[in-house]
């Protein structure tokens, strides 16, 4: 009954156990593109400073369209000319070329302050269709480069990006048998401007995002068992949630932030339970013989995804929930199962609009476990991976992009792929092992 629970934790543990040096920052690694990508052009920006600028923001804007799988940007050395006023813009040039749009941007610095203004060109329109200023100071620089990224993917194609949005992952490093140092780790949505968020010498599992991202839950083994902690990201400032006997873990914060959904074995078997931040209530969903576990909240926060074996096989269910005025909250009916397909369906996680979830799969008579997504009108589930062990899949906040933990290898490395499936990339850390993504909100 517990195999499948079983075989996957210790999985994870062993092999973050034998992890080799890891550093946190990532590194991208195109596998696959996406062949009719629009093509356009980001002339590197002019910068009235006595010095170069401390940021190549051109080149983080055009690495970010190329990674959202629509644009395929023109190599620098491609281009005819670095326009950065409106007036030295010759659309011929970028026809020629085969741009469709064209990026433009002016740099101004006074008294550490610095002032971005850009500008978006239709080239086959021959007009400009989008004018915009960021400021910021030198540090910020990159922020505003993604900021920019977002706004001229949003103008395009009508639809919110996530460039600003932050990755949270967990990297192990070894310096002996007995002795690996676990570091829960944070950084732009491209793997740049790494940051450790704690250190241990014990392994550290399940992160998880608030919705404004100014807090984080995971589970650590520190105390020689699991517990789980909530953390402010910005202070550092930490306070153990729970540290029943027996299992701690999978915490997802709610919709609205107010509530943790978590797993516990307190009474027996694996089941899921809410607790409420400011009341300190728990609140019990699920109560079976079977392992529940793995929840995640619908967007309404009116009900939840979990993975259980209460059909024999690892399967996704979703169980509607009521929320009392005292923070506790109670299970409306009884749970109903959502996936069919495959012998093991497990890790749900809710896209945005709610209409889908990504999860990791396991056909009938196959290997490999795989990132799939399942469309909950039609209940079609689509394959978007083909590696040997993937796990861990996180929607991003504007449902574009998957990211996942890619296992097997020498070491786990991170994967990421658009929802179309047409561009896939990894992110591999540069010496190491790496796993538990969770792509978190926008930097505010």
């Amino acid at each position: 009954m517990v195999r499948w629970f079983a075989t996957f934790a210790l999985l994870l543990l062993v092999q973050m156990a034998l992890a080799l040096p890891a550093r946190a920052e990532l590194t991208i690694e195109i596998t696959h593109g996406n062949d009719r990508a629009v093509r356009m052009a980001v002339a590197p920006f002019s910068f009235d400073g006595k010095t170069i600028l401390p940021e190549d923001m051109a080149g983080t804007i055009s690495d970010d369209l190329r990674l959202s799988g629509l644009f395929d940007p023109l190599k620098r050395e491609d281009m005819l000319s670095f326009p950065s006023k409106e007036s030295n813009v010759f659309y011929r040039d970028w026809k020629v070329l085969g741009a469709s749009y064209l990026v433009i941007g002016q740099v101004s610095q006074s008294g550490g302050q610095y002032t971005v203004h850009y500008q978006l060109f239709d080239v086959l329109r021959q007009r400009s269709i989008l004018k915009g200023q960021v400021k910021g100071v030198e540090s910020q620089l990159r922020t505003m480069a993604h900021t920019i990224s977002d706004a001229v993917y949003e103008k395009i194609t009508g639809i919110p990006a996530d460039f600003s949005t932050r990755l949270m992952y967990v990297t192990a490093q070894r310096h002996s048998i007995d002795h690996t140092d676990y570091q829960l780790n944070y950084a732009d949505a491209d793997g740049k401007r790494a940051r450790v968020i704690v250190r241990s010498k014990e392994p550290i599992l399940s992160p998880a995002w608030s919705p404004d991202g100014r807090r984080i839950a995971y589970v650590s083994f520190e105390a020689g068992k699991p517990a789980i902690f909530l953390q402010e990201l910005a202070t550092g400032k930490r306070q153990k949630l729970t540290d029943y006997k027996g299992l701690n873990s999978s915490p997802v914060f709610s919709p609205d932030g107010k509530k943790v959904a978590l797993v516990l074995s307190k009474d027996g078997n694996p089941n899921i339970y809410v607790k409420d931040l400011a009341s300190g209530k728990l609140s019990q969903l699920t109560k079976h013989f079977s392992i529940d576990t793995e929840p995640d909240w619908m967007p309404d926060g009116n009900s939840i995804v979990f993975t259980s074996n209460r059909g024999g096989s690892a399967q996704i269910y979703q169980l509607d929930v009521k929320h009392q005025s005292d923070g506790s909250v109670q299970p409306v009916g009884n749970p109903r199962r959502l996936t069919f397909k495959g012998r093991f369906n497990a890790r749900a996680k809710v896209f945005p609009d709610g209409k889908s979830l990504a999860l990791v799969h396991k056909g009938q008579g196959a290997a490999e476990f795989n990132i799939a997504i399942l469309d909950l009108d039609t209940n079609r589930l689509r394959l978007l991976t083909s590696a040997q062990l993937e796990d861990s899949p996180s929607v991003s906040p504007g449902g574009r992009r998957l990211i996942y933990a890619v296992q097997g290898g020498e070491t786990g490395e991170l994967g990421i792929v658009t929802a179309d499936g047409r561009v896939k990339y990894r992110l591999p850390s540069a010496t190491g092992d790496v796993r538990e993504p969770v792509w978190g909100p926008a930097v505010r």
